[in-house]
């Protein structure tokens, strides 16, 4: 399969470009010539010398290079090869690939090519959770790019998490996929959640007193989409139930928008079966008795009377149904006794999980959280406090927390 294939590497500026190198090396064991593209940053960790040495290629790295443009020119080197690989792929190229930028051999080449390309992520853990960086990925993505990594693991900037770039056989198994036929993200990455059924819910709910006026709350869907995201990114079969917020659904996901806490109710039972559900939407507790069909008009002498009556509890209904899910998983926002009252909701709700955050500050609306993860075993409740995280790195904490709870459930 490998013999006469070619890719077109394209080394971007990061530390992990010395594992480019031994990419390249592994590649000619199996039979894939390199061509190579170092860019000005990539120039700063590895040689064109050490790439041309290894490639045994002419390497390139000028736009503007005469003598390269009258050899092959950068839309011919876009096109000759079977495949583009982006390996390190820096946040700043996946930036310029996914808005059509253009300033340098790199971009250029990115933006000519007619053929797959296969991007091999690696930065900081919080660059790569950057909500920015997220929508990114989405936009290569929906174009029929490919992702090979991140893993996860100790970075040379002294942080742990997500962002470390693949290693080079993972990223050669990667190629020899994609070059043989298959061209599915899924075939390219770890699959721990592939063929669970998640159920989740995000944003506020709206319960409307008259035609123009309502009851809701602050709640901007951000953290229950980046569940989502996080969730398919593991191979998740994913349903989000959205209440009304400004947000593009995550690609991949089955989306369901609704307006009141009824109608989110029924979205949720008619999703069922499912093997994880997670509320995260900010549910009004109470709605009007009665909503009229004109518009409430002010009164000189005294306000209009507004009775309220309890919402439906979606979170204890769907714990305590007949197709409850192995894993149900509550949020709890608080401003006081946080932990106390997470406890609380845990057992009062029959949750295995409850996800308590203070709401005191810019939680609701904001990009960042800290989240107390509370269960119980046996009889103890056991706490534990998260960092300080934006809401994105906050999703892939719990869904990698989620594979663990998978893993050991029957």
């Amino acid at each position: 399969m490998s013999k006469d294939k070619r890719i077109l590497l394209i080394i971007g500026g990061g530390i992990a470009a010395f594992k480019s190198l031994l990419l390249i090396r592994i590649l000619a064991k199996r039979g894939i010539k390199t061509t190579c593209i170092v860019t000005k940053g990539g120039q700063e960790f590895v040689t064109p010398l050490s790439v041309g040495g290894l490639s045994g290629e002419k390497v390139f790295t000028e736009l503007f290079s005469l003598s390269d443009e009258a050899e092959m020119g950068h839309i011919e080197l876009s096109r000759s090869a079977d495949l583009v690989v982006v390996a390190p792929a820096t946040a700043d190229l996946m930036a310029k690939a996914a808005h059509g930028l253009a300033n340098d051999l790199a971009s250029t080449t990115l933006l000519a090519t007619d053929k797959r390309v296969l991007y091999a992520p690696a930065m900081n853990v919080r660059m790569w959770a950057h909500p920015a960086t997220r929508k990114n990925i989405e936009i290569l993505r929906s174009n029929h790019a490919v992702f090979v990594g991140p893993e996860e693991g100790d970075m040379a900037c002294g942080e742990f998490g997500f962002g470390r770039m693949a290693e080079p056989e993972t990223i050669a198994e990667a190629i020899e996929t994609i070059l043989s036929g298959k061209t599915e993200i899924d075939a390219l990455k770890p699959q721990p959640l592939k063929n669970k059924h998640i159920l989740i819910t995000a944003g506020p709910t709206r319960e409307p007193i008259d035609p123009v006026r309502y009851l809701s709350n602050h709640s901007s869907g951000k953290q229950g989409y980046a569940i989502a995201r996080a969730c398919v990114d593991l191979g998740a079969d994913v349903t989000l139930v959205s209440g009304p917020v400004a947000l593009t659904p995550p690609q991949g996901v089955n989306t369901v928008h609704v307006d009141t806490a009824c109608d989110m109710l029924d979205a949720c039972e008619k999703a069922l079966p499912a093997d994880v559900f997670i509320a995260v939407a900010a549910v009004a507790d109470w709605r009007p008795v009665d909503n009229t069909n004109h518009k409430i008009k002010k009164c000189k002498d005294a306000l209009p009377p507004l009775c309220l009556t309890e919402n439906p509890d979606i979170l204890r209904t769907i714990a305590n149904s007949k197709n409850r899910p192995k894993l149900v998983v509550g949020f709890a926002a608080e401003t006081d006794n946080v932990v106390k009252f997470a406890q609380a909701k845990l057992t009062k709700k029959n949750c295995d999980m409850i996800i308590a955050n203070d709401v005191s500050g810019d939680v609701m609306g904001g990009d960042n959280n800290t989240m107390i993860v509370v269960t119980k075993e046996d009889a103890d409740y056991h706490a534990e406090t998260w960092p300080l995280m934006s809401k994105e790195l906050c999703a892939q904490t719990l869904a990698k927390k989620l594979v663990q709870k998978l893993v050991r459930r029957p």
